[in-house]
């Protein structure tokens, strides 16, 4: 397994990005992210009236998971959907970006996370690369059962090397080339 993540500044942010392609309609992978059911599957669930533009989110994946409120900054449907966590930090929130395109039937999907710290890319880029593989299994076939945890902690120090951030496991500041 390798990492899949790759570094990029936007309008002077930090982003971690990740591209996953499917073999579905446009409209089948935008269900899958927005669907409170289909998001279910792979992910976790919301609750709430996205009208309004908060839900609240319980990832359902993750021992003893808190409900998080969610703040939709742009829903383009089926192409684009960004959204904010919103703690009592606002350092500590995150800002979520996928977009979705289709070509000749293949949907290609472009994640991003704005990055306020990078050395937190060696935690969750991994786990971004398995909650990504989820949601491509999802699609295919609607079973995750088959993506597990196991392996996707190792890739924090690919991690770690491709963002220049020392490896919060114990390994040493590495440089990072743009």
């Amino acid at each position: 397994m390798r990492i899949t993540g790759a570094p990029e500044t936007v309008h002077g942010q930090d982003h971690l990005v990740l591209t996953r392609t499917f073999t579905a309609p446009i409209g089948d992978v935008w269900a899958a992210l927005t669907s409170s059911e289909r998001l279910a599957r792979w992910f976790g669930t919301w609750t709430g009236d996205p009208s309004t533009g908060r839900v609240d989110v319980t990832m359902t994946f993750e021992d003893d998971p808190p409900v998080e409120p969610y703040v939709i900054e742009v829903c383009e449907e089926p192409t684009r959907l960004r959204v904010r966590t919103e703690g009592d930090d606002p350092e500590q929130d995150w800002v979520l970006d996928a977009r979705l395109s289709e070509d000749a039937g293949v949907t290609t999907l472009r994640f991003a996370q704005v990055l306020t710290d990078p050395a937190i890319v060696t935690d969750v880029g991994p786990g971004w690369e398995y909650y990504l593989d989820r949601l491509a299994d999802s699609v295919r076939s609607g079973d995750v059962a088959t993506t597990t945890w196991e392996g996707y902690l190792e890739l924090g120090p690919g991690y770690a090397a491709a963002f220049g951030v020392p490896d919060a496991r114990g390994g040493g500041a590495t440089a990072r080339s743009d």
